[in-house]
């Protein structure tokens, strides 16, 4: 990385991923608003159905997140893209229909979220997977930079759409929004010209699913970057989890603060997450890739630990300049970590890598968030996001203390 690669937005290929994905984004942070919502005000669902109606929008990562891994390494990654575009118009857009003739039930609420979850796996692990072929290894950073940027965006504006067309028009017809977002992406996706390299066949064909998935593991945790970044990432997200688990508790019950100030303190978070997936090409360019790493990663854990002073002193700022180096720090680690892992590993294995990686941080997330649960109960909840941020600190260290920090610019990709 020793220049400025050419911006990827000349590339009209790109293009069409970016502004495909940018709607998409978009439509989704919508329906985070929605969904719920449509189970809340016009189902009358109870805690206990919201909650596991929540659940059912990630449980697939944890069903399927590793078998799914080994599929997409057998096929194409644009047209797994495809289809899982087209099969979450199809779920989403079920909803309006359904409301318009008073036939919407939980039960359909929760077999979209639990379908949906599962097409989204498959789109997760191609897309960062199908990025390497259509994107030069120089403008990983970049490619990733741009799409995260615009996914922050999405999260930014979205919710706040969501929740006015909700007031407008209603829970179940916000989500059509949703439903054609997801059929511009497949336009986009179908326009796009430049060809993907065939899939690799081994010698002797491909291996049973079991042993796919144990292969795509056991690469992992043979390469010390990838096991690094796996572990930092897990203990990272253990750390939110928990800490995040009572974090609009901590600020209204504990620091007495108003639900219009707990929304500006996100907002804040999530304008600093803009900031920080744009800068990420700078960072990495100015640190070197594994400094850059480095970077994001102490920003990301740097920000939890400053909450808990909001109990001494005025609330607010300590929570907006925690909220701001969470927000900056996360888009800079993964941007450059996820360029970093797509660029070594080999074509063959993409899926499977990125598919074990995810299979570990995401699963703790949840985990995290049982755990905030009970240590709330026990201990209070200003303790609990304490105990949540100092967690997170062994993040830093597991990849200090590694190959990475020696690394400067992505290296060649890896034999498996």
């Amino acid at each position: 990385m020793t220049g400025q690669p050419r911006s990827l937005l000349r590339q009209r290929d790109f293009r069409l991923l970016w502004a495909g994905q940018g709607v998409s984004e978009f439509g989704s942070a919508i329906t985070m608003v929605a969904l719920p919502l449509a189970a809340v005000v016009t189902l009358n669902a109870s805690p206990l159905q919201v909650g596991l109606l929540d659940a059912a929008t990630t449980a697939a990562f944890l069903l399927v997140g590793l078998p799914a891994g080994a599929l997409v390494d057998r096929h194409r990654r644009r047209p797994v893209l495809m289809r899982a575009d087209l099969g979450r118009a199809l779920l989403f857009g079920s909803i309006p229909v359904a409301a318009a003739f008073g036939v919407l039930t939980l039960a359909q609420l929760f077999v979209v979220a639990l379908f949906g979850g599962l097409f989204r796996v498959f789109f997760d692990v191609a897309y960062q997977s199908y990025l390497p072929a259509l994107v030069g290894r120089d403008q990983l950073v970049q490619g990733n930079s741009t799409l995260m940027a615009t996914e922050a965006t999405a999260q930014v504006a979205g919710p706040g759409v969501g929740g006015a067309l909700v007031g407008a028009i209603g829970a179940a017809a916000t989500m059509t929004i949703d439903a054609v977002s997801y059929l511009v992406s497949f336009v986009s996706l179908a326009l796009i010209r430049r060809p993907e390299p065939p899939v690799e066949v081994p010698e002797g064909g491909h291996l049973p699913l079991r042993q796919a998935v144990r292969e795509g593991l056991a690469f992992v945790i043979r390469q010390p970057m990838l096991l690094r970044i796996a572990g930092c990432t897990a203990i990272s997200n253990l750390s939110s989890g928990i800490a995040f688990a009572l974090q609009s508790v901590f600020m209204i019950r504990t620091l007495h603060m108003t639900p219009a100030l707990v929304g500006l303190v996100f907002a804040v978070m999530s304008v600093g997450s803009v900031l920080g997936a744009l800068s990420a090409g700078a960072v990495t360019r100015r640190l070197g890739v594994g400094p850059a790493i480095i970077f994001g990663a102490v920003l990301s854990a740097s920000g939890p630990l400053v909450w808990p002073l909001a109990t001494v002193a005025h609330p607010l700022p300590w929570l907006m300049v925690g909220g701001v180096l969470l927000g900056l720090g996360v888009p800079i680690y993964n941007v450059t970590q996820i360029s970093l892992r797509q660029a070594i590993t080999p074509q063959r294995l993409l899926g499977r890598m990125n598919a074990s990686i995810r299979f570990v941080v995401w699963g703790v997330s949840p985990i995290g968030g049982v755990i905030g649960g009970v240590l709330g109960a026990l201990v209070g909840v200003r303790n609990t996001v304490l105990i949540g941020a100092l967690i997170g600190i062994p993040a830093v260290p597991w990849i200090v203390f590694s190959p990475i920090r020696r690394l400067r610019v992505v290296p060649d990709p890896l034999t498996d």
